[in-house]
């Protein structure tokens, strides 16, 4: 077994106490001996950090150790400006509000006024957020850039430098983690065996501005290669359908196209019990109408009950590993990718 981390770095910004590097990236590496499987690359959401797969608020393996377990290299991000990637407001601009307990407690433990959800049985801890799981959750989340257009620009670029560096991998991005790992793998679809959307922020378009992610480009707000070009969002003319609990924004047709993107393999990872669940179709239609190769892994379709939206942090994580892992064995081969692990 070896491991080891380094940072992605970048151009230097000038600043009165010198020059700085802008938004460098730490990343965090383990292979295990012998290690034959296509390397992993765990990208975190939200305004935590890489510890949402090293270990659980309750103190179990996370999906890092888990996957080396089961002879896959892995690669841990910290996005630019969360975790061990410093954040200077210098170079980065003000920050955002970090999201507080009350907002993360309706994400992740479940928000009464929300749309009826099934009951969400897999957090570790208490539901109300009483207890020191909820505690040692909250404690790794930081802000968020301010200009998300910077932000998803930022977090592509270091997610390319990375990719460019260890080779072809499978991406695995969750929540506000998703639009940088959407704008790298369009850019360097040769580098991304398959792309694991955990419950990626959205919908498309919509974004969640009450939040402070808006998402005018689709699935980031900062553009992809769309063929015909789009120099301007105001190009992207969209058709909104407020029928749902979720309204739904589409291209009118005919529609532009995501000739990189199209190239990735894409699986829609959701879970029963979260309110991503009211767009995971709004993803998956958007993927579709822009001639993207996606599947749905919905949790409950495997038999798995009662997860929300911090699936890689709850009692059963290694059973939902187990769900995205055998999807990775699909796209390359039995010997490459599937875990058995399903405890």
């Amino acid at each position: 077994m070896s491991r080891g981390s380094f940072w992605v770095t970048a151009d230097r910004v000038p600043t009165p106490a010198g020059s700085v590097l802008r938004g460098p990236m730490y990343v965090e590496w383990e292979v295990p001996d012998g290690a034959t499987k296509t390397p992993v690359v765990l990208v975190h959401g939200g305004g935590g950090q890489g510890t949402d797969y090293l270990t659980t608020p309750d103190g179990r393996p996370g999906w890092a150790p888990l996957l080396v377990q089961h002879g896959h290299p892995v690669y841990i991000v910290d996005r630019p400006g969360h975790g061990r990637s410093p954040y200077d407001p210098a170079v980065l601009g003000q920050p955002a509000p970090t999201w507080g307990a009350e907002v993360l407690a309706g994400i992740f433990l479940g928000d009464p006024a929300g749309p009826p959800l099934p009951p969400h049985t897999r957090w570790p801890g208490e539901l109300d957020g009483s207890d020191d799981v909820f505690e040692q959750f909250i404690a790794t989340q930081g802000p968020l850039m301010a200009d998300t257009s910077a932000m998803h620009s930022l977090e592509r670029d270091r997610l390319i430098a990375l990719l460019d560096r260890i080779g072809p991998a499978f991406v695995v991005a969750h929540s506000a983690g998703g639009p940088g790992a959407y704008l790298a793998a369009d850019a360097r679809p040769d580098l991304v065996r398959g792309l694991a959307a955990v419950e990626t922020i959205g919908p498309p378009f919509l974004g969640q501005p009450q939040a402070g992610i808006t998402l005018p480009w689709g699935l980031a707000a900062a553009a992809p290669a769309y063929d015909p070009p789009a120099s301007t969002v105001e190009e992207l003319r969209l058709v909104v359908d407020s029928s749902g609990p979720v309204p739904k924004a589409l291209q009118e047709e005919p529609a532009r196209m995501l000739p990189g993107l199209a190239q990735v393999p894409i699986a829609i990872v959701t879970a029963q019990a979260s309110p991503f669940r009211f767009f995971d179709g709004h993803l998956k239609d958007y993927l579709d109408q822009a001639g993207c190769s996606s599947v749905f892994l919905r949790l409950e379709d495997a038999g798995i009950e009662g997860n929300g939206h911090g699936m890689m942090l709850e009692s059963n994580n290694a059973e939902v590993l187990a769900v995205i892992t055998d999807w990775f064995a699909q796209l390359v081969g039995k010997d490459d990718g599937a875990t058995d692990d399903r405890r």
